[in-house]
Order: C-alpha cells, then sequence, then structure tokens
C-alpha cells in the first residue's frame, strides 16, 4: 500500500485530476502538474493520433522541473481504433502513468512496464478488480457509487475494504471527493489517492463549455441519473443535461456501446458525479489546488487533535 516512487516527484498533495472525455485537455494537465497534483487526459480527447502526439509534446515542453507526473488514459475495448496507435505514442513518449479503462490487457501493463511506467486500472466492483490484479497493474482506481463519467454503484467503504483484503498494490478511490476533507477522508478508509473528475471540470483551464460549469454548481447529488441510456456503460449525468438533449430521466432508453458514437453523446449530454453539491465556483487550477491543499491540512490537524496525539 504506498504510491509508486516514480509518482512522488513533485507531489504535494495525493491527487489525480481524473482524465476527463471532451474536458481534459493541456492547460488543465499542465496547471494540475505544475501545482503539485497529478494531471491526466484521454488519449482520444485528440481526434487523431499525431494530434495526441502533438499534446504530448506540448505538455512535457510546459512542465516546470519540480512538475509531478502526468498521465494519460486509454479506452482498452474492441470498439477503440486507435488503442494500438496511441500507446505506440505512449511508450514513445515514456508517460509516466497510463490508466486503462474498460479491459485491462497484460501487453498493455507489459510495455508500460517495459520503460518503468506505472499502469492504474478503472474498476467498478470487485470482479473487476481481481482481473485487473492478475493483468499485473500496479494500481486500482475504485470508481465507487457518486462518481462522475463512468460509475459504480458500491459503496466506497466496502469496495476499499474487499479489494484491499487481496490486492497490495496502490488504491485510489473515486466517487464524490470534492474538497480536501474529502482527500484526507479517502487516506483514512485506506486509499493512496483521492480520484478527482467533476471538482476539476469547474476550473478556468477545463475545457467544458460556461454552462456546464454553471449547470454543475446548479446541481446536487439529487440532481445526477445514473444511467447506461447515454454511453451503453452506466454513467452518471446531469438531470437538466439529459433532459435538455430530449432525454426522459424517467423512461431510459437502451443504448449499445460504441466508441464512435461517445464524442457525440458525450459533448451535448454532460456527465458529473454526485459532489456537484460542493461545488459552487469557478477557479483557476493553481488556486483550487493551493485551497484543496489547505483544507487537507485542516481536516489532518483537527483529526489528529480528536484523536489526542496534537
Amino acid at each position: 500500500m504506498a504510491i509508486p516512487a516514480s509518482l512522488t516527484k513533485g507531489l504535494t498533495l495525493p491527487v489525480i485530476a481524473a482524465p476527463m472525455f471532451l474536458v481534459s485537455g493541456p492547460d488543465l494537465v499542465v496547471e494540475c502538474c505544475n501545482a503539485g497534483v497529478i494531471g491526466t487526459f484521454p488519449s482520444l480527447n485528440q481526434r487523431t493520433t499525431e494530434g495526441y502526439r502533438d499534446w504530448l509534446v506540448e505538455i512535457k515542453s510546459r512542465l516546470k522541473p519540480d512538475a509531478a507526473a502526468f498521465g494519460v488514459n486509454h479506452i482498452v475495448h474492441p470498439t477503440n481504433p486507435r488503442l494500438m496507435a496511441d500507446m505506440m505514442v505512449s511508450v514513445e513518449h515514456q508517460v509516466p502513468l497510463i490508466i486503462t479503462s474498460l479491459g485491462a490487457v497484460r501487453d498493455v501493463v507489459d510495455a508500460v512496464h517495459g520503460y518503468g511506467g506505472v499502469v492504474f486500472h478503472d474498476i467498478a466492483n470487485v470482479r473487476h478488480a481481481r482481473k485487473a490484479a492478475e493483468s499485473g497493474v500496479d494500481g486500482l482506481i475504485l470508481v465507487a457509487n457518486g462518481a462522475g463519467g463512468h460509475a459504480g454503484i458500491i459503496n466506497p467503504f466496502a469496495l476499499v475494504n474487499e479489494v484491499r483484503s487481496f490486492f497490495d498494490g496502490t488504491i485510489i478511490l473515486s466517487g464524490c471527493l470534492s474538497t480536501g476533507q474529502d482527500v484526507a477522508g479517502a487516506l483514512m478508509m485506506g486509499a493512496d489517492f483521492a480520484y478527482m473528475g467533476t471538482r476539476f471540470i469547474n476550473t478556468t483551464e477545463a475545457e467544458a463549455p460556461a454552462a456546464y460549469k454553471d449547470m454543475i454548481i446548479e446541481s446536487g447529488a439529487t440532481d445526477i441519473v445514473h444511467t447506461a441510456a447515454v454511453s451503453g456503460i452506466p454513467a452518471n449525468f446531469m438531470t437538466k443535461s439529459l433532459q435538455a438533449n430530449g432525454i426522459d430521466p424517467k423512461v431510459l432508453p437502451d443504448h449499445k456501446l460504441d466508441m464512435g458514437d461517445e464524442a457525440k453523446a458525450w459533448k451535448t449530454v454532460w456527465s458529473a458525479g454526485q459532489g456537484a453539491g460542493a461545488v459552487h465556483d469557478v477557479v483557476p487550477t493553481a488556486e483550487l489546488v493551493d485551497r484543496l491543499r489547505s483544507e487537507y491540512a485542516q481536516a489532518t490537524e483537527q483529526f489528529a487533535k480528536k484523536v489526542g496525539v496534537a
């Protein structure tokens, strides 16, 4: 149970800004890393493999010498025709952290380990966690109930405890984490990293429309709908966004996963986690990380006093 040594450089808070489809780009990644947390993005946010390579070159050129590591998300699914080409670029540029979703493949893990990189894999249930662990991943991202994007339905306490019983690698907890207090709580539960998505949508560097960010501020936990009707895989979306696209949350249609339709679907139907109720503003990423760091320090100090060790 630890953070891989290659990811500790420049890290000032155990937080990973999640790779958000159509939202995370070079500006958000660079600002996260330079502020001391791990910034990530999906390779598919660039429309071509060549464009993806260009982004890697740009990001690496803008990182400060003491910046935290960055990561890239690859969708390991048969309907993603770019997986192999994008992976070759990741190996070429030796991306420090690779996040895999919708499939854990030993060949991908071996390729990343070949240059000294780290692989974390998204899981939403224990069966998937066991399969990913068998593939040799370094860490498991536990996507618990209430997380934005593709999300699970299992309580985070239950998920962390059960996964930790058989997995001794890095555990990253995802789901409704919006504040520095939440980061401290995740670590107290046994996680090594807090995984934050929705909170980073509401930064000035995030590539989300202003109306999207405003809708997050206006939404609370009860304004989030968990459905597979948008992309074919269960995910959390804001009720107002579903309704604006003619989708009745009470009568949800069937949808089959096809990566070719993903960009179209997620561009107009906006995702957010149940932690949206704790997001009240839009701020620069550096300011947000400073705030999270201060809240985290305050939370740990208060806990120490409560248990009588300070």
